[in-house]
């Protein structure tokens, strides 16, 4: 067990010393010492061992399963064949496959061209081999088809990609293509997620396909002991070895002892990076966009922050504030990054972010989803910030993990309301310390709230809300954008795992409302029995509130219109048709209608003599009149004049059938 920022010893000091090129490619990268999970799970992953490791994020655990990837291949006896590959690493997202080829990447781009030897000495000298190029599966810029020619053209040994691709390539198009009967290794990376439902049968189906001689690695920064234990035998891991590298802090407290300083420490185990803050910011429903702004403005005031990761619950959150925000904060950038954006979106988001990061003087902001919150190495974040805490409780500490990596310090923030205090507890149990940060008012003040009827800066807060309403009067797509995040919000925590403390029933709607800028509730379930006491709809001409898209504006306008156009056409061929009608024909077909509202009266008369009939213990059923029982055929025949009737309408008979049958009534 060891703290984060401690390390293991040098790279020299492994069992198995490792291959000169491999050694000057780490110490290239600055990585002169070894942090406690690579010392702990490379000699055993390069000692035939299967390995299912769990430790913090930003402790270097890609580094603990590229380095014997790359050992292994290089130290086989030979080479493969064009169509086999070596090693399969699998990841659960497109940006962590990208992430981890660029690891890969860098070490095959400094390897050592292999040289032939001379021919007096070819029989005793071996020619060195090397890895082949790899190959990237999970690329926005290439088919599953493509995938399959390029590892045709390359070669490669070494295959990265997610679940689903993988899949495509190996047992898909690939299948009578590509080799695997020589397989080394198999990677699983960010195995908790890999082991969910949602990836499940496509890994079973993949792993099922590999030879059983291989070797299996395992990698999470969190996999408790069911779920892994529950899993190894369906993933074919042989006698595993399992490394838990914990991070601890230790606390000092006064005891009553013989000892006369009467002082000791405890040692906390957690679960997060000993060099994160992490605090929490309890405020009012209404409030949580305010608090992010002044979370964001204090920290680059108090702290130069300049790099900040945003975490919301949905993607329309993500695309909705991303029009906002800039607005309060003008001298950021503001990047987003969700699933439904398309893959090639993601890659240049998170791509114009990593060089903001390392280029940039301007603070930088990504907000995101829980798909930019496993494994995404960026080094250079200072703060994080959870506006809404994530719906599966796992994915907290790999949010707060995105900063403090690699031994850097960093803070973290999480903004909860009403009830979501209980989560603070929540987090104890799973080992994650959190400590409570003052309420931040105008200004950058620091105000610790005493109790829930403390209100500090309310004008301040009335104004801010009063202008995200402006924002969003300004162009109708804005108010579009907003209604369908708060939508998106309100269903995301409805469905939250840690349901017994968010809890639908127990959460502010209309201060959501508010913080969200809208202009009039929408209408939905969970709003008909809320009490909607201080909400007030702004008040606007909606059939002049338009977009500021002239094509989107036109568009509405014309739908506007359309259906009391449609309602006028109707209309006029009604008055169309009776013109063109002959006078004999009109006459006669008002001499039907006629008829037929006799029947309908004849047939109310009918029902309520029979409902007085069944309701009367004196009259038998039988002594119904013969009036009653011609009322009875009449209702008969007005049901089949009335079915034929609908036929002519619909167009699958003719009036001339219709006036053959009915027509001397």
């Amino acid at each position: 067990m060891s703290d984060s920022t401690a390390f293991a010893g040098p790279w020299s000091s492994l069992p198995t010393s490792l291959t000169p090129w491999i050694f000057d490619v780490i110490q290239s990268m600055g990585y002169s010492q070894m942090t406690p999970v690579q010392a702990a799970t490379i000699p055993l992953f390069m000692q035939h061992k299967d390995v299912v490791v769990e430790a913090v994020t930003g402790s270097g655990k890609t580094l603990a399963f590229v380095v014997p990837v790359l050992e292994r291949l290089v130290r086989r006896g030979s080479t493969f064949r064009p169509n086999e590959i070596g090693a399969l690493v699998i990841s659960p997202t497109r940006e962590l496959a990208t992430q981890i080829h660029a690891v890969f990447s860098l070490f095959l781009s400094i390897q050592p061209t292999p040289t032939r030897p001379d021919e007096s000495t070819a029989a005793s000298t071996p020619i060195p081999t090397y890895p082949p190029p790899l190959l990237l599966v999970s690329s926005d810029k290439s088919s599953p088809a493509q995938d399959v020619q390029r590892f045709l053209d390359t070669g490669a040994d070494i295959v990265i990609g997610t679940p689903g691709r993988v899949e495509e390539f190996l047992i898909g198009r690939g299948k009578s293509v590509v080799g695997v009967k020589e397989l080394e290794v198999l990677v699983l990376d960010e195995a908790d997620r890999l082991l969910d439902l949602g990836f499940q049968t496509a890994l079973t189906r993949i792993i099922t396909h590999l030879p059983k001689q291989r070797r299996t690695g395992l990698f999470s920064a969190t996999m408790t002991d069911a779920d892994a234990l529950s899993e190894l035998v369906r993933v074919g891991l042989r006698n595993p070895a399992r490394i838990v590298v914990k991070v601890q802090s230790k606390k000092s407290f006064k005891h009553i002892s013989d000892d006369k300083s009467g002082k000791g420490e405890i040692v906390e185990e957690r679960r997060i990076p000993a060099g994160l803050q992490n605090s929490y910011i309890n405020c009012r429903t209404s409030e949580k966009l305010v608090q992010l702004v002044r979370v964001i403005e204090h920290e680059v005031s108090s702290h130069k922050a300049s790099h900040f990761i945003v975490y919301f619950a949905t993607c329309a959150c993500v695309n909705y504030f991303y029009r906002i925000l800039p607005k309060f904060l003008p001298n950021s950038k503001l990047f987003s990054l969700h699933g439904h954006m398309l893959p090639a979106a993601r890659t240049r988001a998170l791509s114009t972010f990593s060089s903001s990061l390392a280029s940039s003087s301007s603070s930088s902001i990504l907000l995101a989803t829980d798909v930019a919150a496993r494994g995404l190495d960026l080094p250079h974040v200072d703060v994080v910030v959870q506006f809404d805490p994530p719906i599966d409780p796992k994915a907290f500490s790999h949010r707060c993990g995105r900063t403090a990596r690699a031994g850097r310090s960093g803070r973290a923030y999480v903004l909860l309301v009403g009830r979501e205090i209980e989560y603070i507890d929540f987090l104890a149990v799973r080992k994650i310390p959190i400590r409570k940060h003052p309420v931040i008012q105008a200004g950058g003040i620091l105000a610790e709230r005493r109790s829930s009827e403390l209100e500090p800066d309310d004008l301040a807060v009335t104004s801010f809300l009063s202008q995200i309403r402006d924002i969003v009067l300004t162009d109708r797509a804005l108010n579009d954008k907003a209604v369908k995040s708060f939508v998106s919000f309100v269903r995301a925590y409805s469905k939250h795992e840690a349901s017994y403390i968010f809890r639908i029933k127990d959460l502010d709607l209309v201060g959501v409302a508010k913080s969200f800028g809208l202009l009039r509730l929408p209408r939905m379930p969970e709003l008909k029995d809320v009490d909607k006491m201080g909400w007030e709809d702004a008040s606007l001409d909606w059939d002049t509130y338009a977009y500021t898209d002239k094509a989107q504006e036109a568009k509405r306008r014309e739908s506007k219109c359309k259906p009391k156009l449609e309602k006028e056409t109707i209309e006029t061929r009604a008055a169309k048709r009776k013109r063109n009608t002959p006078w004999s024909q009109q006459e006669v077909n008002k001499e039907q209608k006629e008829r037929r509202k006799l029947k309908r009266d004849r047939k109310r008369q009918w029902l309520k003599s029979q409902t007085a009939t069944n309701h009367s213990a004196t009259v038998p059923v039988k002594s119904q009149s013969t009036e009653d029982s011609q009322d009875e055929d009449d209702w008969d025949e007005l049901v089949k004049e009335e079915r034929l009737a609908k036929k002519v309408r619909k167009g699958t008979t003719t009036q001339q059938v219709f006036d053959a049958e009915f027509g001397d009534l």
